[in-house]
């Protein structure tokens, strides 16, 4: 007698068959893609800098990216802090290379008690030229701290958050952009509000990855705390490289600095006034802004803000009137500073595609525990806050390639499916009767 259990199982056999990933030519795995336009071929850091050969781009060769928010974009970064032991081998290299030639200076790592300032060991003074740290206050040549004179450098530091829309939306209404330094896992925990500042054609930097006291990190720690905030903000803007970072807390020295601008090409930013609105009331903050405003013009205002809460974005915009009255010009801090291009390969944002070739982003995924977003993450300030609880966003990429092209190959067999469905009803209803 005709199996009818095996006949009803047909058409699932056929839908898994068909919805296995397949190969394009070239052997790499079909996925889902954002569109992106092209973008100029133009190169605008120095061509021996180390960050050339790990992000370089050759004409003629196209790349897609994942969209914001897919299993694909969000797969393989690290849960929490990340794990030195885990980093890409040319980040590593790099780095090796700019020690071997003495262009990172040996200098210990700070310890760091709550509510205290990174102490450096017995002996070192933070304020001298070798060491210069930015904690206490000691400027290093080339780093920012100051706007151009006139100008109202702005950026808000430890995005994306729930109130980074309002801000978006503010911004817009009276067409102006800012510098969002960013905070890496955050970018996992809220793509919506990503997507929305690069809508809006907003400038990205770095914040680090978790936000630790960079000076407290040994230099293999550094380099993840930056290469994987550049590398998501790489993928999640159709492959642009940060050229600004700040450091969390203002925290950083020679060695750290060196780090970033030798391996990465990366500009430390600091700040000259500070709203304090993480602790501060709105009458606070706005009366800190006042006296800011009404400073001389030079040099210009690097005001450090927060995106946190809706608090601290609407004492920002109440403030913002007094900008333009006290004869600032406003201008997003990355394109205010140096050549007014926000981004070391690019002078605008926005979503395009790019040309890549021996991209650094071609490395095995970090495989560490698997990384769910938790209710707390909207609340990062330091790396200790961060407890990601397992499952949902996994790190193997073959696993999430295979779900994405399965979504994308249903519709393309939807009439087969039909028809063997209906074709098993009519089946079943002649052996029934």
């Amino acid at each position: 007698m005709f199996n009818l259990n095996a006949f009803y199982l047909l058409p699932f056999i056929i839908y898994y068959v068909a919805a296995v990933p397949t190969r394009s030519a070239d052997g790499e795995m079909n996925n889902i893609h954002l569109p992106f336009n092209s973008l100029s071929n133009d190169w605008f850091h120095d061509d021996d800098h180390p960050v050339h050969a790990l992000f370089k781009r050759a004409p003629g060769e196209d790349i897609e990216f994942p969209s914001i928010g897919t299993p694909a974009w969000a797969s393989g970064y690290p849960p929490g802090p990340p794990d030195p032991a885990l980093l890409p081998v040319e980040w590593v290299r790099a780095l090796e290379e700019a020690i071997a030639a003495g262009k990172i200076p040996d200098i210990p790592q700070t310890t760091n008690y709550q509510g205290s300032s990174p102490v450096y060991p017995y002996g070192i003074n933070p304020s001298s030229p070798e060491i210069c740290s930015s904690t206490y206050k000691c400027r290093i040549p080339g780093d920012f701290w100051d706007s151009p004179n006139g100008v109202f450098g702005s950026s808000f530091d430890d995005g994306p958050t729930p109130s980074t829309p309002l801000l978006v939306d503010f911004l817009s209404s009276v067409n102006q952009t800012t510098t969002h330094f960013m905070i890496g896992i955050k970018m996992l925990y809220q793509p919506t509000q990503l997507q929305a500042m690069i809508d809006a054609g907003h400038d990205l930097a770095i914040h680090t990855w978790t936000h630790p006291y960079m000076t407290t990190l040994d230099n293999y720690q550094i380099l993840g705390q930056l290469g994987w905030t550049m590398q998501l903000i790489y993928n999640s803007t159709g492959g642009r490289l940060a050229k600004f970072w700040r450091p969390p807390y203002g925290d950083s020295d020679r060695r750290v600095t060196a780090i970033a601008r030798e391996v990465f090409g990366l500009r430390t930013v600091i700040w000259n006034y500070d709203t304090d609105d993480w602790i501060a009331t709105p009458q606070e903050i706005g009366s800190s802004m006042s006296q800011f405003l009404a400073a001389p013009k030079s040099p210009g205002l690097m005001v450090l803000s927060h995106e946190l809460t809706d608090m601290m974005v609407y004492a920002f915009i109440k403030s913002f009137p007094e900008i333009g009255a006290n004869g600032w010009r406003f201008s997003s801090l990355a394109k205010a500073l140096e050549d007014g291009r926000p981004y070391q390969d690019s002078s605008s944002s926005g979503a395009h595609n790019l040309h890549p070739d021996g991209i650094v982003l071609d490395v095995e995924p970090y495989t560490s525990t698997e990384l769910t977003p938790s209710p707390s993450a909207t609340d990062l300030v330091t790396s200790s806050a961060i407890t990601p609880s397992p499952s949902a966003i996994s790190a193997n990429t073959a696993d999430v390639t295979k779900s994405s092209t399965a979504l994308r190959t249903f519709p393309l067999y939807l009439p087969v499916y039909i028809y063997l469905w209906t074709f098993c009803a009519i089946g079943a209803l002649g052996f029934s009767l």
